[in-house]
């Protein structure tokens, strides 16, 4: 099989409970991740989300469309000033236990994936954007932080 980079889109921040939470979406299809199963990613999302812990409420999300049935969500949560935490849900994969091949069938992983080749991308780039707005000034920003995303493009981009 040989490997292509794919699409990579960046979607307006959103507000789950106290949490603002940056968007990324990666799909094989330029035309994106379709409707019905972002909905149901974005459902599950709040069972995701970590309680705070005085860290600013900040996460970021790597919604994956696989090119076959499955689909992918990450959830990456500041922590503890410095960390991220991790909880991450599927739909459509029965090799990760998905009862069924529904990409909008989501149900939360247990398992220790963090994410591919095609979602790690944005990790990097949040680190570095949660060092620069964050942890370097002596007032840490979070408004600019939220306004710091990867640029879209393709994954393999590093703009």
């Amino acid at each position: 099989m040989a490997f292509t980079e794919k699409s990579l889109l960046v979607l307006p921040p959103i507000e789950v409970g106290v949490r603002r939470i940056k968007r990324y979406h990666v799909s094989g299809d330029p035309a994106g991740i379709e409707p019905a199963v972002e909905k149901a990613a974005y459902a599950i999302l709040p069972e995701l989300l970590p309680e705070p812990d005085g860290t600013p409420t900040a996460s970021f999300v790597v919604l994956h469309r696989g090119g076959d049935d499955g689909a992918y969500l990450n959830v990456y949560s500041w922590a503890w000033d410095n960390a991220v935490h991790f909880a991450g849900a599927a739909a459509g994969q029965p090799v990760l236990g998905c009862p069924d091949t529904d990409p909008t069938h989501f149900v939360r992983l247990d398992g220790s994936l963090i994410g591919c080749v095609w979602e790690l991308p944005p990790i990097l780039h949040e680190r570095d954007a949660w060092v620069r707005h964050m942890l370097v000034p002596d007032r840490p920003d979070l408004a600019a932080y939220l306004a710091d995303s990867l640029a879209e493009g393709t994954t393999g981009d590093r703009a």
